[in-house]
């Protein structure tokens, strides 16, 4: 049978193939937990008593969310996976200083790798995809489970395909071409499905474009979102790379739900309004919204290159008087190389504050929390009622540019109005 990326990976893993809606066990690569979740998946697995762990190697523990500590509860949830690690001989575990927001620091440190099938309790694991893995949000139990046995039951998911063709316009990236799909499909016009992005368009992005697309696909309901392997995805891992690898492809003739194309022509920046990621305008159809903050940072839009065009934005300029810029870069890697390149400078001197990486404000945890009534432009992937802080804030969703422009004007905006 001819089958998806999403089919081979499993099937090679099952060691037999796979079919659609199939209900399979399967060995994992990767089981990831972080300071809101790992505890949960913790607790159970001390019930058991058990002296030993599946495989120390292939556990990845990351505090994240509320880190640094932003009260006593949070510190005891940071010290929980501290302490666990040491137990158990977690070799991944990130303490401050060296931890970045989880979806960053993995493949940046290549402890994720082509081929692979990884697990993650926080769906947004589903990141990973963009290197040609399958990767997969899951519950607490589920990793508690994994982090046992190194297995996980899952349902093989339909396929669909996307594909992106065209010229891309000024200022448009992997954030507006993902906010785009969902808006042509909804929030769950991928569900239970394996989002695949291809074309000419999806093989000239960065691997940071790559990312951010596979990392909003769960916002469309999707399992999972994937990428092929190809020369991009090989000139970042090969030197990252912790384990062998495998690139995959689809076969000429496979089997997908539902085929999108895209003319990319056609998308400008995109803004999704509040509640809903697809509830999106073109950014020159929104430029009456006048806000109080503006995020730069987590994990869809946290990594140089976002900053990079964040700093191109906001060099010599300066903030407006009534907006707060929170920038954070994802890593410690990404915030010492934005920090030799000037970027740093360029941000402070704009008026922002940088932050540490954490995942912070993108959950409403601390770093930027929102009051009533307020609005905030962000680079993150959710806009849900209270996501940010209060439930009568509003937060809308952008690209570094579109965000870095609207903390200038007091209004969201375009780049064009500060050329």
């Amino acid at each position: 049978m001819k089958q998806t990326i999403t089919e081979k990976i499993l099937s090679e893993r099952l060691g037999k193939e796979v079919n659609p809606k199939e209900l399979i066990e399967i060995n994992v690569d990767i089981a990831l937990g972080n300071d809101i979740t790992a505890p949960l998946a913790i607790r159970e697995i001390e019930k058991l008593g058990l002296k030993e762990v599946f495989d120390p190697e292939k556990i990845v523990l990351v505090p994240d969310h509320f880190t640094p500590n932003k009260d006593i509860k949070s510190a005891q949830q940071a010290k929980i996976l501290r302490d666990f690690a040491k137990k158990y001989n977690i070799k991944h575990y990130f303490e401050i200083g060296q931890m970045g927001v989880e979806h960053a620091l993995l493949p940046e440190q290549g402890i994720v790798v082509p081929g692979d099938v990884i697990i993650g309790a926080d769906s947004h694991t589903c990141t990973y995809g963009a290197m040609g893995a399958f990767a997969t949000g899951v519950g607490s139990t589920d990793l508690a489970a994994a982090m046992v046995s190194g297995k996980c039951w899952l349902r093989v998911p339909e396929s669909m395909k996307f594909i992106f063709y065209g010229k891309l316009n000024p200022w448009v990236g992997g954030k507006d071409l993902i906010l785009y799909t969902i808006s042509q499909i909804g929030v769950d016009g991928a569900l239970y499905c394996a989002m695949e992005f291809a074309g000419e368009v999806i093989n000239g992005l960065s691997m940071a474009d790559r990312f951010t697309i596979c990392n909003m696909a769960i916002e469309a309901g999707a399992k999972n979102g994937i990428i092929a392997a190809d020369k991009t995805t090989q000139d970042y891992i090969h030197k990252r790379a912790q384990r062998n690898y495998i690139f995959y492809a689809d076969d000429e003739g496979a089997n997908y739900k539902e085929i999108y194309e895209f003319d990319v022509s056609k998308i400008e920046p995109q803004v999704a309004f509040p509640y809903l990621p697809s509830n999106c305008k073109p950014a020159s159809e929104a430029t009456d919204i006048y806000i109080d903050q503006v995020v730069i940072g987590s994990c869809t839009n946290g990594r140089i290159e976002d900053l990079r065009i964040a700093a191109s934005i906001l060099k010599n300029k300066r903030i407006h008087a009534e907006v707060r810029l929170i920038v954070i870069p994802a890593t410690q890697n990404i915030y010492l190389e934005a920090l030799n390149e000037g970027l740093i400078e360029i941000f402070i001197k704009a008026g922002a504050v940088v932050s540490t990486p954490t995942c912070g404000p993108c959950l409403g945890g601390h770093m930027g929390v929102l009051a009533k009534g307020e609005r905030c432009v962000a680079t993150t992937n959710r806009n849900f009622i209270g996501r940010m802080g209060d439930v009568e804030s509003e937060v809308y969703l952008a690209n570094p540019a579109i965000a870095a422009v609207s903390a200038i004007l007091g209004r969201i905006g375009m780049p064009e109005e500060e050329e």
